[in-house]
């Protein structure tokens, strides 16, 4: 089953959610589609050229998070190739479907609308890998689950040993990485941002609101007005690698 596009959700609590649109439409260059959903939990970032991949949905219960959506051409195909894998489906709304992986990360399956251009690298940085935290009990076996679920994508070992990359094809937007956790805890996700300057990158997102956590070797964690955490990571923003 052949992914058409990938989507990167910003999942925020419901509290937080206008402060999380504001945010994250000025790092990513971007403007608010019209809500969507029964509470107008749903947005899409709209990039000024390009299809758009990064969406932001306000959340009732928990801290929120990050989460993938696969835009498939045939949803159920992709859903029975899920759970032959070792998926569990979590709620089926007929065109779309949500999904739970081994490890307890959520992703969803939805159809595809004929995405087909990445948005630009905006100011030096491009929103481009969704962060799988995965407990180091079910690290193995949710990398085997991701590898074996997408198998057209490049599933390679990251630099360093905690990290696994799995890559899509060239023109798709957004990337895994699984990290495995240094201690048993629940699964979580995060976002990760390219950035060609990771110290302007970071003095542009602080004057928007946001607060340094952790200073990295190679990457910045940091929280937003809405009180997600999210890396700002020295990568090449045009093609997602580490640098030369």
């Amino acid at each position: 089953m052949t992914i058409r596009w990938t989507y990167a959700f910003v999942d925020r609590p419901a509290a937080g959610f206008a402060a999380a649109c504001d945010f994250w439409t000025a790092v990513t260059g971007t403007r608010l589609s019209e809500l969507r959903g029964e509470q107008g939990e749903f947005v899409t970032l709209l990039p000024e050229s390009g299809d758009a991949c990064v969406k932001v949905q306000g959340v009732v219960d928990g801290p929120g998070g990050a989460h993938l959506d696969f835009a498939v051409e045939e949803v159920p195909g992709f859903v029975r190739t899920a759970l032959r894998t070792g998926a569990e489906l979590v709620a089926d709304h007929g065109d779309w479907a949500v999904l739970r992986s081994p490890a307890g990360q959520f992703f969803c399956a939805v159809p595809w609308h004929e995405e087909a251009t990445r948005p630009p690298v905006v100011r030096g940085t491009r929103l481009d890998q969704v962060c799988l935290d995965t407990p180091p009990s079910r690290y193995d076996a949710e990398v085997a689950f991701f590898s074996a679920l997408l198998p057209e994508w490049t599933s390679a070992p990251g630099s360093l040993p905690e990290f696994h990359v799995v890559r899509p094809p060239a023109g798709l937007p957004v990337r895994i990485l699984l990290q495995r956790l240094g201690e048993e805890r629940p699964a979580s996700t995060h976002l990760d941002l390219a950035c060609a300057d990771i110290e302007a990158s970071r003095a542009a997102h602080e004057r928007l609101g946001a607060r340094l956590v952790h200073r990295g070797t190679h990457w910045r964690v940091l929280r937003d007005p809405a009180g997600g955490t999210y890396c700002l990571t020295g990568r090449d923003p045009h093609t997602g690698g580490l640098p030369a």
